[in-house]
């Protein structure tokens, strides 16, 4: 939870997230309800028409349940990124708001709540001359991680080795302002703070965030997840598409191609889907210092919501 200050009242804002599989969709549909409050959805593949099943996307009862917003709003071949979701989210926050509502952000795309509720840092333009100076170095065996951890320890620190794209960004951006970038970001990040925050992140022992997975891999097969890829290939949608390329829908297409049996893309999506939740729950331990974990327990969950919306809120 963000603290207050000098200036107006900024907004509060309550944010249901977490590793996929733990219940999140669940817990913020229950929460909705009971406090006449309508979603947001932030979840990056929940935003594309046509992808349901793999997607653990609301249904039709849920959406009938509560009012969501966000949901089915681009075909799979359109590109989306953070700075589309905040300029979609943040004045439909606002007019939810207008209307005396409760506006209930849920979804566990990490960028995109960070986006929301810190800003985006966009820094300075490109380099492209030290870029392909760094690119050569590389070429001749410097090691990337190894050239940002003894120029700019704090940003190499938050970037893992592999991720070359942003250890190059962080060069660059230290060459041109000679600061920095995750303290450049950190900076951005407090002066644009237009909610008050209560981020809220459901969370499991990790052994029974395991049997849900394996449960829910084979619920989606038994529901029509090969029938969907198919169907999203029939409509002229190519497997190259970002979409496509999720967990799920590329083992999917692997079974479709011949290079799995059903059995072996059935195995694949479940330990595919175990790593991503081990990266989500790493990746809000890093980014949401200031997050709540919870179980999604709505005797646990409802009574932190209701404290910090406080008793004037509309449907408290």
């Amino acid at each position: 939870m963000t603290g207050g200050g000098a200036g107006p009242a900024r907004p509060r804002l309550v944010v249901v997230t977490g590793p996929t599989g733990t219940g999140k969709s669940e817990l913020a549909v229950l929460a909705a309800e009971e406090l006449g409050a309508e979603i947001v959805n932030c979840d990056s593949l929940a935003f594309y028409r046509h992808l349901d099943i793999g997607t653990a996307k609301p249904g039709p009862s849920d959406r009938a349940r509560v009012p969501h917003h966000l949901l089915d709003i681009l075909d799979p071949d359109e590109d989306f990124s953070a700075a589309d979701f905040l300029r979609l989210a943040r004045p439909l926050i606002a007019e939810i708001i207008s209307r005396g509502k409760i506006p209930l952000v849920a979804g566990g795309t990490g960028l995109y709540l960070r986006s929301l509720t810190g800003g985006l840092f966009e820094g300075p333009g490109r380099d492209q001359r030290y870029r392909d100076e760094l690119m050569e170095s590389f070429a001749r065996g410097t090691d990337p991680h190894a050239l940002l951890t003894g120029l700019d320890p704090l940003a190499a620190a938050r970037i893992k080795p592999s991720d070359t794209v942003r250890v190059v960004r962080a060069l660059e951006v230290l060459k041109l302002t000679g600061r920095s970038i995750a303290a450049l970001q950190q900076a951005h990040a407090l002066a644009d703070r237009p909610y008050e925050t209560l981020v809220l992140v459901m969370d499991r022992p990790p052994e029974e965030t395991e049997a849900r997975l394996r449960l829910r891999t084979g619920a989606m097969l038994a529901n029509g997840l090969v029938e969907e890829t198919r169907s999203l290939l029939a409509r002229g949608y190519g497997p190259h598409l970002k979409p496509l390329r999720s967990v799920g829908y590329r083992e999917c297409l692997e079974y479709l191609d011949g290079r799995l049996t059903l059995a072996e893309a059935k195995e694949r999506i479940f330990i595919r889907t175990r790593q991503l939740a081990k990266r989500q729950r790493t990746w809000f331990r890093g980014q949401a210092p200031e997050a709540r974990w919870t179980p999604p327990d709505p005797a646990v969950v409802m009574p932190l919501i209701r404290e910090f919306l406080g008793a004037g809120a509309p449907g408290v």
